[in-house]
């Protein structure tokens, strides 16, 4: 096992969801999906927070296995705090080449809340 996969942690997609309630109107709810693997970092660096304060909001990187390929405003939450993230890139724009020995695709990502 590598580096890489031992600071893998539980994540869970988030799927929403369309319903109609008893009156008619349309409620949308959040669901959760497939579990994967993956590890969520928070860029502290000086030039992300310089970012920040002018309104950047895609300061969390999320790394996954090759096999997993994020899209553009997939919902994730991480297992252990319910830290909910929604990514702000593709992930089959940034991944290992298929002879590396690196198994692995990055993606970038912000804090996000669920609402209906």
């Amino acid at each position: 096992m590598s580096l890489l996969e031992e600071a893998y942690e539980p994540f869970v997609m988030m799927d929403q969801r369309s319903i109609r309630d008893s009156y008619g109107t349309i409620v949308r709810t959040w669901e959760e999906g497939a579990e994967i693997e993956a590890a969520a970092t928070y860029d502290t660096s000086l030039q992300a927070r310089v970012a920040g304060v002018q309104g950047v909001t895609s300061l969390y990187t999320v790394t996954t296995p090759k096999s997993i390929a994020l899209n553009y405003h997939d919902v994730i939450m991480r297992v252990s705090d319910g830290l909910v993230l929604r990514v702000t890139s593709r992930g089959q724009d940034n991944r290992t080449p298929n002879g590396a020995g690196l198994n692995m695709r990055v993606v970038t990502a912000e804090e996000y809340v669920l609402t209906g």
